[in-house]
């Protein structure tokens, strides 16, 4: 039975053999990847535009495209919720393709309207966006492999945020308006997307080896959901507000990377966007992805904290060098790899053996989107509460001031998760592990 099977219970199928298609945890990685590589051609090329020189009611029009696509984006993490818990294997290839097009046809509308009306067409281009990423990693959650397909898929969107400023800036160079370039960064990537999303509706089920070692990832109901959230609130507290920081300090890096660069001293050429998304997404991958080889959900969970806190520690030390001592190419690889460290460790790891290790019945996706709707509130709140990020201040010096509060209180939010989730709270399995060692 394949993920795209049709269910008729609450239950993500199960494979009844041990074994899989030769390739297929290599084949889903790729499918995965793909599909979330593409999807942000639709929703970050246009960051590479400056609209400079054009305000609307006092504000900066990129500042008001950023802010309007990503309250779009908000509100779909908040609906994504409840549709992603519950979401049937059978319904998510389809309601991938889905929300794409619907993302497409609002960069359409982009190109259409005039400024600034058409700041509403980016609320619509977030809106469907915010559910991509749940439904590509239901494919792969609740595995033995999982740490390493989804940092594979994680490594995506490190990757292509990146490749997505280097689209919209040769497309701009080729003479498309800074209008309609977002509509035609989507067009491109169209078809690979259709084909990534079909291969990856093939990938085989959880065997029962899977399930025995990391738990079943059923559909979950709203009492499910509360039942989680009552059983486990403070612990989870901490790492949803340590994971809130990160977003905004990595959402601000990545829609202002232009203007950070430029504060750096250096005009990014276009292909430089991607190059240090590479380091960065390869030093990420290979420390989330080895945490596959820990087979003791314990061990691998207090790990996973712990790859959080190296993260905060780079990000100290990119910020006392400075970039007066380092260049801005590595100042910005370590602060990217500073902050994507603890932000896929909740993607790829967090998460997963939080559920593998409780037994809690639950699934990735519900927590992810708890997550993600907190952070991404507090993203579109500091973007508010910073109008003027743009105008009347340094980006860098905001930057680098956020980067130290953020990390600071980041650090205390994970030592807290770390007391918080003793061996009182695990599972009897789970508690034993401890008891006997790892």
């Amino acid at each position: 039975m394949t993920q795209g099977s049709d269910v008729s219970s609450d239950t993500v199928p199960t494979s009844h053999t041990g074994q899989f298609p030769a390739g297929w945890a290599f084949w889903a990685t790729f499918a995965a990847f793909s599909t979330y590589f593409c999807a942000y051609a639709f929703r970050k090329p246009f960051t590479a535009a400056e609209f400079k020189g054009t305000e609307y009611f006092g504000l900066d029009f990129k500042f008001l495209v950023v802010t309007t696509q990503v309250i779009g984006y908000s509100l779909s993490k908040f609906i994504g919720i409840g549709v992603i818990a519950g979401m049937p294997p059978a319904g998510r290839a389809r309601a991938l393709l889905l929300l794409i097009g619907c993302s497409e046809l609002a960069l359409i509308l982009f190109g259409l309207l005039p400024r600034p009306w058409n700041i509403l067409a980016m609320f619509l281009n977030g809106l469907p966006l915010g559910m991509v990423f749940g439904l590509v990693m239901g494919f792969l959650e609740g595995r033995r492999v999982s740490e390493a397909l989804l940092a594979g898929l994680c490594a995506s969107f490190i990757m292509a945020d990146g490749f997505a400023k280097s689209t919209g800036a040769w497309l701009l160079q080729q003479g498309i308006s800074e209008d309609w370039m977002p509509a035609a960064a989507g067009a491109l990537f169209l078809l690979p997307l259709t084909l990534a999303v079909r291969v990856l509706s093939r990938t085989p089920a959880p065997s029962q080896s899977d399930v025995a070692a990391r738990a079943e990832r059923p559909r979950m109901t709203r009492h499910d959901r509360w039942s989680m959230v009552r059983r486990f609130g403070p612990g989870l507290a901490a790492i949803v507000l340590m994971y809130l920081l990160v977003t905004i300090i990595r959402s601000v890096r990545a829609d202002f990377a232009t203007e950070l660069w430029k504060g750096l001293g250096q005009n990014a050429a276009p292909a430089q966007f991607t190059t240090s998304e590479f380091w960065v997404a390869l030093g990420v991958m290979l420390a989330n992805g080895s945490l596959v080889f820990v087979r003791s959900n314990v061990l691998a969970f207090r790990i996973s904290l712990a790859t959080c806190l190296a993260g905060f520690v780079l990000i100290f030390a990119a910020l006392l060098a400075g970039p007066d001592r380092i260049s801005p190419f590595s100042f910005m690889v370590l602060i990217g790899l500073g902050l994507y460290l603890p932000y896929v460790a909740v993607h790829a790891s967090v998460f997963e053996r939080l559920l593998a290790m409780t037994r809690e019945r639950g699934n990735v996706g519900f927590l992810m989107y708890v997550a993600d709707s907190s952070g991404y509130l507090g993203y579109v709140g500091c973007m508010l509460l910073n109008g003027t990020l743009r105008k009347n201040s340094n980006t860098l010096e905001f930057f680098t001031g956020l980067c130290w509060g953020a990390s600071l209180l980041s650090v205390l939010c994970v030592l807290g998760a770390f007391v918080w989730f003793s061996g009182s709270r695990l599972h009897p399995a789970a508690a034993s592990e401890t008891a006997g060692g790892e």
